[in-house]
């Protein structure tokens, strides 16, 4: 896709250029591609999660061929989706899955991995990016919702969006660099087992993305990670 239509004239200047860009890379590389599974109709909240949610922190080490990365993941503001990341890393879904989208022009954007197909030799890079944790006790992917948590509230928020003015300031987890957040499709309820790394802060991904944890150690490697390298493992160092 073109920076810009030959119907559109509008000319941005250069910081809104940059905003504009970085919001198609979103439309374009955050959300799963349309061909993932539909997600189910489910309740909301840690009472109807298919996992245990996260109560308080948890440490994971990825270990990637082009280092270690050490992440803390963030129970207290997103415990759902901390808990189901918690629950992919100790069934080993990480293991040997391919970083299949690393955006770092016009400026830096995200690494993403984390699809189990990834790891099946059979399944063509070109299908990279299209899969869910499939729950091997129903046969079925699991997905969870949209988890955003607001300053000075008990609770999160789930099932849509949280937008409005100022949303960076409000939220307990904004998209700085190093976040840990969760990819999904169009329905904001479609989160499973895709996550990506902010490899800057990303204020247009706000309110729209769960994150839910961050890098503590290695974002040196983090920056090394080129598209097609692969997460060798994941494995819990910190319950």
């Amino acid at each position: 896709m073109t920076q810009q239509q030959d119907h559109n004239k509008t000319i941005l200047p250069p910081k809104e250029q940059v905003f504009h860009i970085r919001y198609l890379l979103l439309a374009l590389l955050l959300v799963l591609p349309a061909c993932a599974s539909t997600p189910l109709a489910s309740g909301y909240g840690c009472e109807q999660s298919p996992v245990s949610c996260l109560q308080g922190s948890a440490q994971v080490a990825l270990t990637t061929d082009k280092g270690r990365v050490l992440l803390e993941l963030q129970g207290q503001q997103a415990p759902l989706t901390a808990g189901n990341f918690l629950d992919l890393v100790q069934r080993g879904a990480y293991a040997n899955t391919v970083f299949h989208r690393v955006v770092r022009e016009p400026s830096p954007f995200v690494v993403q991995g984390g699809d189990p197909r990834s790891s099946d030799p059979k399944v063509p890079p070109g299908q990279y990016g299209t899969g869910n944790f499939t729950d091997p006790a129903t046969g079925s992917p699991r997905f969870i919702p949209l988890e955003v948590k607001l300053q000075g509230e008990t609770e999160p928020r789930y099932g849509n969006p949280v937008l409005g003015a100022g949303i960076s300031e409000r939220l307990a987890l904004p998209h700085q660099r190093g976040a840990l957040a969760m990819a999904r499709s169009q329905d904001p309820n479609s989160a499973s087992a895709q996550f990506y790394i902010a490899l800057n802060d990303l204020p247009e991904l706000d309110g729209r993305y769960a994150v839910f944890g961050r890098v503590i150690e290695g974002m040196d490697v983090v920056d090394q990670i080129r598209q097609g390298d692969t997460l060798i493992k994941a494995e819990i160092i910190q319950p």
